[in-house]
Order: C-alpha cells, then structure tokens, then sequence
C-alpha cells in the first residue's frame, strides 16, 4: 500500500490547523507558507475535509479555517480513508467479494495479518499527538538556528 501525496498533505493541512489554529483561524496561505504545498492543492483537499465537517470555514479578515472537534478526536486513519478510501493492501484483505478465492488460500492470512496492522497502526496516533509531536520538532528547529 502506498499513500497519496494527497493522504500525506491532508494529514500535514490538519497537523498545522492544530497546532497553529487553537486561538485563531489559519488561512491556506499560512498553511501552504509553513507546509511548501501550494495553495490550489490544499484548496482541493480542504474541500474534502470541510465536506467530511472535519474543518469549518470562516470569511474575512480573520477568516480561514479551524477544526470542527479537539485534535484528540481525530485519527490517522479517518483522515487518510477519507482523502485515499479503503487502506486495505489486497482486494483480498479483508472478507469482500473482490476476492474469489478468499477464505480458500493460505496466502490470505497475510494480507489478513498486514491490513489489521496497518488499520491498527492509523486508528491509534491522533491528531494531537501528531500536533505535539509538530511542537516538539519546531522548538528543537528553533533552537538550532
């Protein structure tokens, strides 16, 4: 399995409106300033994510956007199935009819085994253990300047 360029800049976009949007909104501007990302892309996929309500929108000369829920509430893994639908490695992977053979192959039982690790991996880091661990690497940047 391979994430999108898209998966990994939806998770940065939301890493930043944590970090930088407890006390304001943050414009795509900032984000895409901080993040190297350009502004049409993020545009596509703030899109998504305001449709999912997992950001709000607000216009204006403080307009931009802020998280809908606490950072604690947001998963790895609901951000990346929204932006790259199902993380599962295999057709097979999971108890599906894209799989004609499942249930009946023994190599089944490893594409079983790899999809709950990666489900278990995404669905267990938050958003704000992300945030923090963002704080952690600006302050050491800071310091090495």
């Amino acid at each position: 399995m391979k994430i999108s360029t898209k998966g990994r800049y939806a998770i940065r976009l939301m890493v930043d409106i944590a970090v930088n949007g407890e006390e304001k909104n943050v414009s795509l501007k900032e984000i895409s300033e901080r993040q190297f990302v350009s502004v049409k892309y993020l545009e596509q996929i703030i899109c998504m994510l305001k449709k999912a309500d997992y950001v709000k929108s607000e216009r204006g000369t403080n307009g931009g956007y802020k998280l809908t829920k606490k950072p604690s509430e947001y998963t790895v893994g609901m951000i990346l199935r929204l932006t790259e639908g199902n993380l599962a490695p295999t057709p097979c992977s999971e108890n599906n009819e894209n799989c004609k053979r499942f249930g009946r192959c023994a190599t089944s039982l490893v594409w079983s085994k790899i999809n709950e690790a990666i489900n278990d991996v995404v669905d267990n880091i938050t958003l704000e253990e992300l945030a923090e661990k963002e704080k952690e690497c600006m302050c050491k940047c800071n310091n090495n300047k």
